[in-house]
C-alpha cells in the first residue's frame, strides 16, 4: 500500500502513537492517521518534513501554530490534542481526526454550491473566525483546502435532515498571526495563498481580522460562481489583480445567485479594510438576515440536505426559491420598495427563464422604471425652466416697482408730482399736509401643529437584554420584559430585535404606518448551547436533564436553552455512573472532559 511505503521510506516513529497511513502532505508537513492507544482513539498527526527540521524559521512557525490553535476550542475548528517537545526526534502536532473531505475536493466534484448552501457553509466558517478573532488569532490562510466537511449519510429509510450529520471545520492555522505576539515572518516575506490574500497582506501591511473576511469572500465567490474572482496565469498576475481590486460581480457571472449575495461578497472583497465587514459577527448577521428572508431557518440543515442528495436538492431548491422570491418581491412592492422587488423577480426569472408570468411582471417593472426615469428627467428639466422663469419674473418685478419717496425728505406744505401724465394735460399738484408714513400690516401667525406622537410598547421574551433598533438605529433595550418607544411620525418603520451578546436569533417586524399606538408580543428564540464530550469513545454518555439527547464522544450536541441564557446540566458516563456538571451558555460551545 502506498501509505505504508511512505511510512517505511520515512521511517517515521512517534512515541505514544501508532502511525497507520498517510493522509496527505503539504509544503511544510505530512499528515498521518494514527492511533492513540492510551485514549483508544484515532487522531491526525502533522509531522514536519525532515529537511525542514533544522530551519529556525520553520520551527518558529510550527510553534506558533501549536500555541495559536491550542487556544481555540470551537465545534468549527479542528482541535489540537498534543504537540512535540523540543528534544524529540520529530516535530509534530496531534489534532482531531476529521473523517471527511476538503471543500476543494467538493468543488472539484460539483464546481459550485447552491447559493443558500454556500451561505450556510460560510456561516459555519464565520462562527469559527468569530471565535478565533475573539482570542486574538488571525488565520491568514482561509481557503477551500483548509476547510474540512464531515458528512454522515442518513440511515436507510430516513429522509428528514436535522443538521447534526454534517460538520464544517476550519483547519491549518500554520501561518496564523497572534495579535499579541511579534509574528513569524521576516521583513517583506508574504505567507498565504495568492488568490485568497487581502491587498494589505500582499503589501506587507498590518493584517487583522478583516483580512480573513476578505479571504472568506474569495471562498464564498468561488462556491457561488465556480471560479476565483482574481485569476491569472501565474502567482504574480493573481497578486496584481488582487491589488487592482477589479473582478466580475457575482450576479453578473451567475444571475441565479441574485443581487443580495452579490453585494455581501462585494463588501467582503472591498479593497480597503475599512470598507469591508468590520468583524465576523457583522458579516454573519448579514448572511443570516438574507437566509431568513428566504425562509431558511436552519442553515446547517440546508447544507446537510444538499450533501445527502446534491442532484435532487438542486431541482427542489430551484422551485422553492422561485416561489419564495416571488413572495418576497410581492411584499417589497406593497412596502413601496421597487428596487428590492425587481431584484427578487430578476433572480426568480434567472431560475425560470421561460415562466410567462414572471416575464410579464419583470417587463412591467422595467417599463415602469423606464417611465419613471423619463419622468424624472422631465421633472429635472422642467424644474430648471421653472427656476429660470421665476428668477426672470422676480427681476422684472424689482425693476418695474415704483420707488416710494423717503418720508424724511418730504416736509409739510411741499408739493410733488404724483403720476406722470401726458404732456398736453395740465400738471396736477398735490398738497401734503403731513409726513408720509408706512402703514403696518399685521399677519396672523400660522397655527402651531403639535407633532405626532405614537407610543409603541413591545412585550418581549427573554425578559432582559433584548435590544430594539428602528430603521437600523438602536432605540431601546428591554427591561422586565417590556420595551417602550415613542415615535414622532406616522411612517412605516422596520423594527429589528436582537439580544445582547448575540444570545438570540434576531427577528424583524414591520411597524405599519398610522397614528394609533401599537402593542406587540414578540418571542425571540434563544440560541442553543453546544456541548462536546471528550473521553472514552467506547462509553455512552447522557445529559440527565435532557434524556432524549444522544451524546457521543467528540460529536457536538446542540442543546435548546428556551428562555435561559445559562443552564447547569449534569452528564452521566454509562455504565460507570460517573457524573460531571457543566454550565451551558446560549450560542456558545463548551467541552466536558471525562478523564481516566
Amino acid at each position: 500500500m502506498q501509505s505504508s511505503a511512505s511510512l517505511r521510506a520515512l521511517r517515521v516513529s512517534i512515541p505514544k502513537f501508532e502511525l497507520l497511513e498517510e493522509l496527505g502532505h503539504g509544503g511544510m508537513a505530512t499528515v498521518y492517521r494514527a492511533h492513540d492507544p492510551r485514549l483508544r482513539r484515532d487522531v491526525a498527526i502533522k509531522v514536519i518534513h525532515p529537511h525542514l527540521r533544522n530551519s529556525a524559521e520553520v520551527t518558529r512557525r510550527f510553534a506558533v501554530e501549536a500555541r495559536a490553535v491550542a487556544k481555540l476550542r470551537h465545534p468549527n475548528i479542528v482541535e489540537v490534542y498534543d504537540v512535540s517537545t523540543e528534544d524529540e526526534e520529530y516535530q509534530y502536532l496531534v489534532v482531531e481526526l476529521v473523517r471527511g473531505q476538503t471543500l476543494r475536493k467538493l468543488l472539484e466534484r460539483h464546481r459550485v454550491l447552491p447559493a443558500e448552501c454556500a451561505a450556510a457553509l460560510v456561516v459555519e466558517l464565520l462562527n469559527a473566525l468569530a471565535h478565533s478573532h475573539g482570542l486574538g488569532v488571525v488565520h491568514r490562510d482561509v481557503k477551500p483546502e483548509n476547510v474540512m466537511i464531515e458528512h454522515t449519510p442518513p440511515s436507510p429509510g430516513v429522509r428528514e435532515s436535522s443538521g447534526g450529520r454534517v460538520s464544517v471545520k476550519l483547519t491549518d492555522f500554520g501561518i496564523a498571526k497572534l495579535l499579541d505576539g511579534q509574528g513569524v515572518t521576516s521583513t517583506g516575506q508574504v505567507l498565504g495563498s495568492p488568490a485568497h490574500m487581502a491587498p494589505e497582506q500582499i503589501e506587507g501591511a498590518e493584517v487583522d481580522a478583516r483580512s480573513d473576511l476578505f479571504a472568506l469572500g474569495v471562498l464564498f465567490y468561488e462556491c457561488l460562481v465556480g471560479q476565483l474572482p482574481f485569476r491569472g496565469n501565474n502567482p504574480a498576475q493573481v497578486l496584481r489583480r488582487v491589488l487592482d481590486g477589479e473582478f466580475t460581480q457575482v450576479e453578473v457571472a451567475s444571475p441565479t445567485v441574485g443581487s443580495v449575495w452579490s453585494r455581501i461578497v462585494a463588501r467582503a472583497l472591498a479593497h480597503a479594510p475599512e470598507d469591508r465587514f468590520q468583524n465576523a459577527s457583522s458579516m454573519r448577521m448579514a448572511v443570516l438576515d438574507e437566509l431568513r428572508r428566504l425562509a431558511i431557518v436552519s442553515p446547517r440543515t440546508e447544507l446537510e440536505a444538499w450533501c445527502d442528495a446534491p442532484e435532487d436538492y438542486v431541482e427542489t431548491h430551484r422551485q422553492r426559491m422561485v416561489d419564495r422570491l416571488c413572495v418576497c418581491a410581492a411584499e417589497a412592492r406593497q412596502l413601496h420598495k421597487p428596487l428590492v422587488a425587481a431584484s427578487d423577480y430578476n433572480r426568480a426569472l434567472a431560475y425560470a427563464p421561460n415562466d410567462s408570468g414572471l416575464l410579464r411582471i419583470v417587463a412591467t417593472l422595467h417599463r415602469r422604471r423606464a417611465l419613471f426615469r423619463v419622468a424624472l428627467r422631465a421633472l429635472e428639466v422642467g424644474g430648471i425652466v421653472a427656476l429660470v422663469s421665476i428668477a426672470a419674473w422676480g427681476t422684472q418685478r424689482v425693476f418695474r416697482r415704483p420707488i416710494a419717496p423717503d418720508p424724511t425728505s418730504i416736509r409739510a406744505t411741499s408739493s410733488v408730482s404724483a403720476l406722470p401724465v401726458p404732456v398736453s394735460a395740465p400738471t396736477a399738484r398735490v398738497s401734503v399736509e403731513a409726513p408720509v408714513t408706512s402703514v403696518p400690516i399685521s399677519i396672523p401667525p400660522l397655527p402651531r401643529v403639535a407633532p405626532t406622537r405614537r407610543r409603541v410598547e413591545l412585550q418581549v421574551r427573554p425578559s432582559e437584554g433584548v435590544q430594539v433598533a428602528v430603521d437600523g438605529t438602536l432605540v431601546v433595550t428591554s427591561s422586565g420584559g417590556t420595551a417602550v418607544m415613542v415615535l414622532r411620525d406616522t411612517r412605516t418603520h422596520r423594527v429589528r430585535l436582537t439580544c445582547v451578546q448575540d444570545l438570540c436569533e434576531p427577528q424583524e417586524r414591520i411597524l405599519p404606518a398610522g397614528e394609533a399606538d401599537v402593542g406587540m408580543e414578540i418571542t425571540l428564540a434563544v440560541k442553543p448551547a453546544t456541548l462536546v464530550v471528550e473521553g472514552d469513545g467506547t462509553s455512552m454518555y447522557q445529559v440527565i436533564e435532557k434524556p432524549t439527547l444522544a451524546v457521543r464522544v467528540g460529536i457536538p450536541v446542540s442543546i435548546p436553552m428556551h428562555d435561559k441564557s445559562t443552564e447547569i446540566v449534569h452528564v452521566r458516563q454509562v455504565p460507570s455512573g460517573r457524573v460531571l456538571d457543566v454550565t451551558l451558555r446560549a450560542g456558545k460551545s463548551v467541552s466536558l472532559v471525562f478523564r481516566d
